[in-house]
């Protein structure tokens, strides 16, 4: 009887599963979306972005890529970035991503000092997680840098002709390798030497060349060194700067002479004004003639002309025979031009011409100690017709002449004599040619001059004496007296004798070194005992010096 009840239950119960199965299946019938219930969560790929060395003043990029791995959709709404330097590009915000969406944007790297960069790019969205932070590193490199020293060049007073060259040294101060392609001057006056391009530098390297000035005309020339470097719009330049003064150069004043109207067998003179009308000192050398009946004289060589400086010459023509002559004088020097010419042009009437002989030959003077003189005697001698013996010429200032007046004129038959000095300046041999220039037809006529300079003689003087017997001497003192010109002896007021020993002598010897030629020396000995008590002076000695 009870059953009933418990079927009832069941219906209830299919009915309950009827109901919900019927649900179920007018849900398919319906417009209804099943959601998924994961929500929406932003990944960065990568996390982290490391630029490592990056130059200053250029920039980096890395791309990063943003992803909603969730299962709902997200919105980014800010992006911010901490960091010197760093910076994001692409990235458009407020930017909604869907489940399994991405978006690719670029982080870029401008560092503005050199040195190491942290920073951090935080991503701000309404997903789980945020904000995201992604964090950021870089290092900032100077780049290379060229600098120049010095950062001038001046170059002064550089003979035109000649060239002066200084040293320029580049350096890379930067952080980097740099590449020198060019170096090239405003002004063609200025020269690079020594140094090959294109030339790659590394940080720290240097590299030393030079700059040549060498100028065409006097004056002062400007310019600009300027060096090119790879990569960069702009030149390190280095200023340059030269003064030129012009050579010595030696003028003539006459340039030509023109001797006219003379008899053979006379002279005459004209006078030539030489003068350095260049920028620097012009050492002149040498002079000489050529042609029959010329002579120069009164010109002493070398001799050194400052800029402006003038010197003078005597032209002499003293024609033997009638006719026209020509000639030439040519003055040397280290100018620019070495070898300066005066033209000589002159004519003459015809007249008896004698000859001039020079007696003996060779005059020799032997040895001459240097600083001291020697003499000997010559003669002139003219045959034929009388003869006027216009200069001398030796060649050495070793040598002097004396007892000639010049112009002197010797008649034909006659002979005068002259005197010849030899003062030696050096040891050695000195042999010059002496040559008198005259009108007679064998002109010039010479003789050869040998001497030998010797070096003076030096002399000391040892002194001796016997000791004392006294037990108790400690030493001795040496005095010395040198007598006057004309005086025999030291006694009395003829001098006073002073003490050349500068300690005790403990030995009875002394050399005295410090004596002179030609003079007279008095020395005296005393003994000093252990209590300085000094003893009456010796009897003086003589000591006589040769003379040189």
């Amino acid at each position: 009887m009870d059953r009933p009840p418990i079927w009832k239950i069941l219906v209830v119960v299919l009915a309950l599963g009827t109901i919900v199965g019927c649900q179920g299946f007018s849900s398919g019938n319906s417009s209804q979306t099943t959601q998924d219930p994961t929500p929406g969560a932003l990944l960065a790929q990568p996390t982290s972005v490391g630029f490592g060395n990056v130059q200053v003043g250029t920039s980096q990029t890395q791309a990063d890529t943003l992803s909603n791995t969730g299962g709902s959709a997200i919105t980014l709404t800010q992006a911010v970035v901490t960091g010197s330097g760093f910076s994001i590009t692409g990235l458009n915000l407020p930017l909604t991503l869907s489940p399994g969406k991405s978006a690719t944007f670029n982080i870029v790297f401008n560092p503005q000092a050199a040195g190491g960069v942290n920073g951090t790019l935080t991503i701000t969205s309404d997903g789980t997680g945020s904000p995201l932070n992604i964090t950021l590193a870089g290092t900032g490199l100077a780049a290379g840098n060229l600098t120049a020293n010095p950062t001038s060049l001046i170059f002064s007073n550089v003979q035109v002709g000649t060239g002066q060259n200084q040293t320029e040294t580049l350096t890379n101060t930067g952080s980097e390798s740099l590449t020198i392609t060019q170096a090239s001057s405003s002004a063609a006056a200025f020269t690079v030497t020594g140094l090959n391009l294109p030339l790659t530098l590394a940080p720290s390297k240097a590299i030393t060349f030079g700059v040549l000035f060498t100028p065409t005309g006097a004056g002062a020339s400007n310019g600009i060194l300027s060096i090119t470097q790879s990569g960069s719009s702009t030149t390190l330049d280095v200023s340059l700067s030269g003064t030129a003064i012009a050579p010595a150069t030696l003028s003539a004043t006459p340039g030509s002479l023109n001797f006219t109207g003379g008899q053979a067998g006379t002279t005459q003179t004209q006078t030539v004004t030489i003068q350095n009308i260049g920028g620097v000192n012009a050492t002149i050398s040498q002079d000489s003639v050529a042609g029959t009946g010329f002579g120069i004289s009164g010109l002493s060589t070398p001799s050194s002309l400052a800029p402006g400086q003038t010197t003078s010459l005597t032209v002499s023509f003293a024609p033997q025979s009638s006719g026209s002559f020509s000639g030439s004088a040519v003055i040397s020097s280290n100018a620019s031009n070495p070898n300066l010419t005066i033209l000589l042009s002159g004519s003459s009437t015809g007249a008896a011409q004698g000859q001039l002989s020079v007696s003996p030959g060779t005059i020799s003077f032997g040895n001459v100690t240097v600083g001291a003189s020697g003499s000997q005697t010559g003669t002139l001698s003219a045959t034929g017709a009388s003869v006027v013996v216009s200069s001398v010429s030796f060649g050495s200032s070793e040598f002097a002449l004396g007892g000639l007046t010049f112009p002197a004129t010797i008649a034909a038959g006659q002979s005068v004599n002259f005197t010849v000095t030899f003062t030696p300046q050096s040891s050695g041999v000195a042999s010059v040619s002496l040559s008198f220039f005259s009108n007679a037809s064998n002109s010039p006529s010479s003789a050869t001059v040998t001497g030998t300079g010797v070096a003076a003689p030096v002399y000391s003087v040892l002194l001796t004496w016997n000791a004392s017997t006294s037990g108790d001497i400690a030493g001795y003192n040496v005095y010395r007296c040198t007598a006057t010109a004309g005086t025999p002896s030291c006694t009395g007021s003829n001098g006073s004798y002073t003490k050349i020993n500068t300690q005790l002598d403990v030995a009875p010897s002394y050399t005295d070194a410090s004596v002179a030629a030609g003079q007279t020396y008095y020395y005296e000995t005393t003994a000093v005992n252990s209590s300085n008590q000094e003893s009456a002076p010796s009897t003086p000695v003589q000591a006589i010096i040769p003379a040189p």
